[in-house]
C-alpha cells in the first residue's frame, strides 16, 4: 500500500510528463481511481495501467521518452549527409532538387526523399535554381469612379430552365462601379438584335453608357472584310463594327 507520494527521481521530465507524475502520485495516495487517471491524461484504461506498472517499478524514469537523449531514429548518417552536399556544390551544380534527388539514387545509391534532400540543402544555404520566370503578378483593375460610366456586357447561354424548356441565351449588362445591372433579357441565341435592345433599353432608361467592356461578338468587332479601302480611309470614311453601322444608320 502506498501511503506516501513517490519521490520524483534525477531525471528531466516535460510538462506533459510532470503531469502525468502527479496524476499517478494521486493514484498512489488513493484519492484519484485509474479510470479517472486515465480520462484526464485522455489514455485508454489499459495504456495506463500499463504505465502506472511501470512507474511503480521504475520510478519517475518510466514517464520519460525513451528516446530522450539519443539520436532519431531516421537521423541521416553524417558521412551521407556530407557526400550530399559535396555532390550538390560540385558534380550535380545547378540541379533543381528534384532531379538532383533522381541522380543520387540512380547514380550515387542514395536514396533520400526530395523533402530530406531539400533540407539538407536549404540547412547549407544552397537553393534550388529556378528555371523558369516567376509568374508576373496581375494586378485588379481598378473600377470605374462613377456609375454608368463603363458597362460589362456579355452573352451567356446556357439550360437557364434546367431542362423544362429550350436553351436560352441571357443578353445582360452590369454597371462597372456599383454591380448594378440594368439591364436582362432571355432570348432563343446570341444575336445583333438582342444586343441592339439592350443598348436602346439603357439609353431611354438610364442614359447613353460612355464606354462598353464586350466580348469577341461579331457585333462589336471589326472584321477584315469590312475595313474600307486605304482610298476611302484618306476621303474621311471611318471604319465601323457592326454595331456602329447600325447607330449610324
Amino acid at each position: 500500500m502506498f501511503r506516501e507520494k513517490v519521490t520524483m527521481e534525477k531525471v528531466t521530465l516535460n510538462r506533459k510528463e510532470q503531469q502525468r507524475l502527479q496524476v499517478f502520485n494521486e493514484v498512489n495516495l488513493r484519492r484519484l481511481k485509474i479510470g479517472q487517471a486515465a480520462v484526464l491524461m485522455e489514455l485508454s484504461l489499459r495504456h495506463t495501467k500499463r504505465l502506472l506498472a511501470n512507474y511503480r517499478r521504475k520510478g519517475a524514469t518510466a514517464l520519460a521518452h525513451g528516446n530522450r537523449g539519443g539520436l532519431p531514429f531516421n537521423k541521416i548518417d553524417c558521412s551521407i549527409r556530407e557526400a550530399v552536399i559535396d555532390l550538390a556544390r560540385s558534380k550535380y551544380q545547378g540541379f533543381n532538387q528534384q532531379h538532383f534527388s533522381e541522380k543520387l539514387k540512380e547514380r550515387e545509391g542514395i536514396a533520400l526523399s526530395r523533402s530530406t534532400v531539400r533540407r539538407i540543402l536549404l540547412e547549407q544555404g544552397i537553393a534550388s535554381p529556378r528555371k523558369r520566370r516567376a509568374p508576373k503578378h496581375r494586378s485588379r483593375r481598378e473600377r470605374y469612379p462613377q456609375s454608368g460610366m463603363l458597362l460589362q456586357t456579355d452573352g451567356s447561354p446556357h439550360d437557364w430552365l434546367e431542362g423544362r424548356g429550350s436553351r436560352l441565351c441571357l443578353i445582360g449588362a452590369i454597371d462597372d462601379a456599383t454591380n448594378e445591372v440594368p439591364y436582362a433579357y432571355f432570348q432563343d441565341e446570341e444575336d445583333t438584335v438582342g444586343y441592339i435592345r439592350m443598348l436602346r433599353e439603357i439609353s431611354i432608361s438610364h442614359g447613353i453608357p460612355p464606354a462598353l467592356y464586350h466580348d469577341q461578338h461579331s457585333i462589336f468587332e471589326l472584321s477584315e472584310e469590312k475595313m474600307p479601302s486605304l482610298d476611302e480611309q484618306l476621303a474621311g470614311k471611318r471604319p465601323l463594327t457592326q454595331l456602329g453601322r447600325v447607330m449610324e444608320e
